[in-house]
């Protein structure tokens, strides 16, 4: 365990499994467990296929991803019901890290990105996703599903792209320059596989569409092969070699083995030699990675504690996650975070801990042994159909129509943003400057809530004093303009003022920038005007007091109430006209 200076634990592992068994955890629960464990794994089987071959590498290491971090993650992980594999939006950062650096590239950026998440969970970070505002969330999962789509056209059709290019509008010009080489037959089947997926809950059976779909579309390209027109499938795309020297189309029939990411060939069955400058290369999508994983498993986790009353430990959990991506590609796994579906669809299937995820990764464990063969009938074109549903339902078009009716004009704007920044450049690009512009949006919107609302002045001291209620925060953005309009407003009374009375009560910050907006305005009074503040709040009154020795500050008059203030003012306005007579 770590702690930090003070005591407190930052990081217990096996956090969620403690949770259930301290609940307590009888038979009936490990039976619930395994039936959601089950309903997940014939989820994530062609899905964690799906997503490897989307990535740019061969589907076994979805599977592989599956098993290793799916059971690792579950086990240390800070959720009772997260269910952690391959995700549809990675695939935006791994497929050009493959073209570029291959197979061992991606496993090494993958361990990159565990490391920092690592990092992450004992910096404490695991609450990073309270401060990534709504607009900015679902504008670059919008994102990620156009692009998610975009690349699926390509076996969805059967066009013939030798290599698609890294930027997007590239590969809309590469797509609509091989449109002539479409397919009918693999439409056929990505056409039948989509509608079986789209229509299958009409039927209200327990089973999740994804098997089925993939099995009707598999039925089908094997009736177009009977009929002599061949469908790209998994065993004729892709083949492997056992280190023993063996070769074969598809999936190989064995147990993912231990060996060095560095060390991995690529698909060509070259090995990279990697120095200190590739490494350095793979930084910025390593953190991409880690940032993308951190947050996908976070609002994964949120999701499920409002689906079940439950609370996660998001700090373990970003750990486990850290770890369960450092020994995924020793494994020959890809990048792995929780997924939102499949950990939903475990919580409706009866999930009650981690044991669920267990069964979840047992049950794709044993597809590799003993149905590699099948799995290697499964057609692209179904694979593709699979994660477009994906990508539909990472757009998330039902929320963002709800933000867009609900919101002003500043949300939708770095809503969009987002989504093109995403689709365009990359989504760190898209976080960084959705985040940046939502607060400086934000800041404004505060600013211009900050206004000096004029009060009414007791007869007796009409004329020479004024008296403004503050609301708001000052701080550098209002504060200029602030006191600019006071200003204005006190030199455009007719009669000349001698006191201004500022009520505070409603200032809850004043910072740096307001305190020398506050300085300034009290350079501009003449020498027989004189500044009260009245009602200060803690943190404004501490602020100003730490610049008391500016002679600015030590010209204000501070009271505790408007009442001590106005009885002041009348007691100075007496011995002015005693001394007078």
């Amino acid at each position: 365990m770590l702690t930090t200076k003070n005591g407190l634990w930052v990081i217990k592992p096996f956090s969620a499994l403690q949770d259930s068994f301290r609940l307590g955890y009888t038979k009936k629960d490990l039976f619930r467990d395994c039936i959601a464990g089950i309903t997940v794994g014939v989820i994530a089987i062609p899905l964690s296929m799906a997503l490897a071959i989307a990535s740019g590498v061969a589907p076994q290491h979805g599977l592989y991803t599956a098993i290793a971090a799916g059971f690792v993650i579950a086990l240390m992980g800070g959720s009772r019901f997260n269910i952690s594999g391959p995700t549809a939006a990675f695939v935006v950062i791994l497929y050009p890290i493959t073209q570029q650096f291959g197979l061992s590239g991606l496993l090494i950026a993958g361990l990159m990105s565990g490391i920092i998440l690592m990092l992450m969970a004992i910096l404490r970070l695991g609450r990073l996703i309270e401060y990534i505002p709504l607009p900015v969330t679902l504008g670059f999962t919008c994102g990620i599903g156009i692009v998610i789509a975009t690349l699926q056209i390509k076996d969805f059709l059967g066009l013939e792209i030798v290599k698609m290019p890294s930027t997007y509008i590239g590969k809309i010009e590469a797509l609509c320059h091989a449109l002539p080489s479409l397919k009918l037959a693999d439409l056929t089947v990505g056409m039948i596989t989509l509608l079986v997926l789209t229509q299958w809950r009409r039927l209200r059976l327990p089973i999740p569409g994804h098997l089925p779909a993939v099995i009707i579309g598999t039925i089908t390209a094997m009736l177009f092969a009977h009929f002599g027109t061949e469908v790209a499938t998994i065993g004729s795309s892709f083949s492997y070699t056992l280190p023993d020297g063996t070769t074969g189309q598809g999936i190989p029939s064995v147990l993912p083995e231990f060996s060095f990411p560095w060390n991995v060939r690529n698909a060509d069955s070259t090995v990279t030699h990697w120095t200190f400058a590739k490494i350095q290369t793979l930084l910025p999508a390593a953190f991409s990675m880690a940032m993308l994983g951190a947050i996908e498993s976070l609002l994964s986790a949120v999701v499920l504690d409002n689906m079940t009353s439950t609370k996660h430990h998001s700090n373990n959990e970003l750990f486990a996650q850290g770890l369960g991506n450092i020994i995924a590609p020793f494994m020959g796994g890809i990048t792995a975070t929780a997924a939102i579906a499949r950990s939903t669809a475990n919580v409706k299937a009866g999930g009650y801990s981690p044991i669920s995820s267990v069964f979840h990764s047992l049950l794709v464990l044993c597809s590799v042994v003993f149905f590699a063969k099948q799995l290697s009938y499964l057609p692209l074109a179904s694979m593709a159909a699979l994660l477009m549903i994906v990508a539909w339902n990472m757009a998330n078009i039902g929320s963002i129509i709800q933000l867009i009716r609900r919101s002003g004009r500043s949300e939708i704007t770095v809503l969009c943003v987002c989504i093109f920044l995403t689709v365009v450049f990359d989504m760190v690009i898209a976080i960084t400057v959705g985040v940046l512009l939502a607060s400086l949006l934000f800041i404004r919107k505060i600013a211009e809530m900050t206004k000096p609302i004029e009060q009414q002045v007791p007869t007796d001291l009409a004329g020479n004093t004024v008296i403004y209620s503050i609301n708001g925060p000052l701080f550098f953005a209002a504060a200029d303009n602030l006191f600019a309009e006071l200003h204005n407003k006190i030199i455009s009374t007719e009669h000349h003022v001698e006191n201004i009375i500022l009520q505070c009560d409603a200032v809850t910050i004043l910072d740096a920038g307001g305190v020398h907006a506050l300085m300034r305005f009290v350079q501009t009074l003449q020498s027989n005007q004189s500044l009260h503040m009245t009602n200060m709040q803690f943190q404004p009154l501490r602020a100003i007091v730490k610049a008391k020795h500016t002679p600015e500050i030590k010209a204000i008059h501070f009271n505790s109430t408007l009442e001590q203030t106005l009885k002041k003012i009348r007691r100075k306005e007496m011995k002015i006209q005693k001394d007078t007579e």
